[in-house]
């Protein structure tokens, strides 16, 4: 694919983006209610129920060494090929590029970066919360333990808790956290539940993780998404701060304060809803004759149409004159709701 044909599409992603976003109105983002509270506290007391069990040899690591020495996949060798591939489901490379690219979709479609922040503000917390309980426990796992009952802690591991299952709570669980209805939220949780419970399981089959590896795992999981609501105004200022980061490109475009390559390769991405274009500017004919010498070299100047330039939460909806997209009025009155006119073009 051409350059030029990469920054087409570009500018029509970004000028969809540039338009007001469109949610549901029956939709309201996720607070942080009280039975959410609930369930946080009842999670985290879980949590660490589990961590001073381990800590301390209880009957969970006897546990652990019981199922190790059951060792499922030679019981039931049949199912290790079709779970050597559902395991994958819990892999943070595939998972986060195939729930990226649907969130991306929605981003488009509705007109706003909050899928997308939401996701990459949850990984975030996955990465810190469970990265640093990792090394700071270094647990060995199954495969590579030394000492028959031992809870194999702070010996260089790095499986407690389980990476995998935590993964599949948060990467198939943000999309129920995100889904544009109340009937498809329920389930999605249910088809996440599913997939992080088969994907934690799986581990234990396959002798990657203890099951109190597991366990952890998927309570880490569970608290980085009921932790999410907290986390909405720093979304809402990342989604403002970015929109903000584009117009003060585009005003530095205006002005001719980007060398051409520079704005060769800008003007796509601040340019949405209007025709912009590059051109050379030159001294007058007159000017140049009068002075008998050279005109100055040409620079790039970025010109479109002269307006004030507003961040997105200001910006007022207006309906764009031979808009494509129609006001949906007998769809919005039955709804019981007024009709929303799209803004930007």
């Amino acid at each position: 694919m051409r350059t030029d044909q990469i920054l087409t599409r570009l500018e029509r992603v970004f000028a969809r983006l540039d338009r007001e976003p469109e949610r549901p109105a029956h939709l309201q983002t996720p607070r942080m209610s009280r039975h959410r509270v609930v369930l946080l506290a009842s999670t985290l007391a879980f949590y660490i129920a589990i961590v001073v069990a381990v800590l301390t040899t209880s009957w969970l690591v006897r546990l652990d060494w019981q199922i190790m020495f059951f060792r499922p996949y030679e019981q039931w060798p049949q199912l290790h090929a079709f779970l050597d591939y559902l395991v994958v489901l819990g892999q943070r490379g595939p998972t986060a590029v195939m729930v990226a690219a649907w969130l991306g979709w929605r981003s488009w479609r509705q007109h706003t970066l909050r899928p997308l922040i939401t996701l990459g503000v949850a990984l975030l917390l996955l990465n810190i919360t469970v990265g640093s309980v990792k090394l700071g426990l270094g647990r060995l796992g199954p495969h590579y333990a030394t000492q028959i009952g031992s809870a194999e802690l702070f010996a260089g591991g790095d499986i407690f808790p389980s990476g995998h299952t935590a993964n599949a709570v948060v990467t198939w669980g943000i999309l129920a956290y995100l889904a544009s209805t109340v009937v498809t939220r329920r389930v999605l949780s249910l088809v996440s539940a599913v997939v992080s419970l088969s994907v934690g399981a799986t581990t234990v089959y396959l002798g990657t993780h203890w099951v109190s590896d597991v366990l952890l795992g998927w309570s880490a999981g569970l608290l980085v998404l009921l932790a999410l609501p907290w986390f909405e105004p720093l979304i809402a200022r990342s989604e403002t701060y970015v929109f903000e980061v584009r117009e003060r490109l585009r005003s530095r475009l205006e002005e001719g304060q980007v060398s051409e390559p520079v704005a060769a390769a800008l003007v796509p991405l601040v340019s949405a809803g209007g025709k912009w274009q590059l051109r050379r500017t030159a001294e007058a004919p007159a000017a140049t004759g009068a002075s008998g010498g050279h005109a100055p070299a040409p620079r790039a100047v970025a010109h479109g149409a002269a307006r004030p330039h507003v961040i997105r939460s200001e910006r007022t909806p207006v309906t764009p004159v031979g808009s494509r997209r129609p006001a949906h009025t007998e769809r919005a009155a039955a709804r019981g709701t007024a009709a929303r006119p799209v803004a930007g073009g």
